[in-house]
């Protein structure tokens, strides 16, 4: 081999060393986008004091047994969501979790924070409303699975899920060994194999985030006759809460 071709190669490897260490530090920089909150008003929010951060929850508060504790995306203000959930699910109180860094709670998001955060958003609203349904979208589902692991949750509803984030990841950088690379990677699967509480998997018609074999792999994991899967027509990744079926869908689990 030459001195040219072996400099050449050199240069190629190192700069694909370059970015792959690109990648690892900056990766959750591309998973979480941080939203501010559109509705900031006091009697709209909780605040949970966990110990190294303030972590906002949207909410509508209403008293009785049923509670909603609702997970977004990665680039969600959940706080638009609750006027639509409350008009449709009027016997619930409402719960939307601000991850950290989004709508004004405090730190940075990770996978293992937003996994306590939730299990003390959960352990809080229990304490007031013993049936509590769960509601993860995209990202979230990631979360609300994991809860409904290590919780008593009443219903699961999991709108564009998928099985893992490390599978989500490979197709989008295919160049990269996403495997020893990844830090969060949202095992959605592996904690669904544990479930025994009804869940309703939400997928798009034409999802072009999620893969729909993603989707079914995790229904897969689920123990079988646990988790029932509905396509919502004619929709996409962001637009699945704009069709009727996404509305109808969930109001049969949670209207019960």
């Amino acid at each position: 081999m030459s001195r040219t071709l072996m400099s050449l190669v050199v240069l190629i490897v190192a700069v694909y060393l370059a970015l792959c260490a690109a990648l690892f530090f900056f990766q959750r920089s591309l998973i979480y986008f941080p939203q501010p909150s559109a509705v900031n008003s006091a009697d709209s929010r909780l605040k949970l004091a966990m110990p190294d951060a303030d972590v906002w929850v949207s909410t509508h508060e209403r008293v009785g047994a049923r509670a909603l504790i609702y997970f977004g995306g990665n680039a969600e203000d959940v706080s638009r969501n609750v006027p639509e959930f409350a008009a449709a699910f009027p016997d619930y109180a409402l719960y939307f979790l601000h991850y950290r860094g989004f709508g004004g709670s405090g730190g940075s998001p990770s996978e293992e924070a937003i996994a306590e955060d939730a299990l003390a958003l959960f352990d809080q609203v229990y304490a007031s409303h013993p049936q509590i349904a769960v509601v993860g979208r995209s990202l979230g589902s990631g979360v609300a699975v994991r809860l409904a692991s290590q919780r008593p949750v009443q219903n699961l509803i999991l709108v564009t899920p998928y099985n893992s984030l490390e599978e989500v990841a490979v197709k989008q950088y295919p160049w990269v060994p996403v495997k020893w690379l990844l830090k969060d990677r949202y095992e959605s699967g592996k904690y669904a194999a544990h479930l025994r509480v009804p869940a309703l998997l939400l997928a798009a018609s034409d999802d072009e985030v999620i893969a729909r074999d993603s989707t079914q792999r995790l229904l897969e994991n689920f123990p079988n006759g646990v988790a029932t899967l509905k396509i919502v027509p004619d929709s996409g990744h962001n637009s699945i809460s704009e069709r009727r079926e996404y509305w109808r869908w969930m109001g049969d689990v949670l209207n019960r």
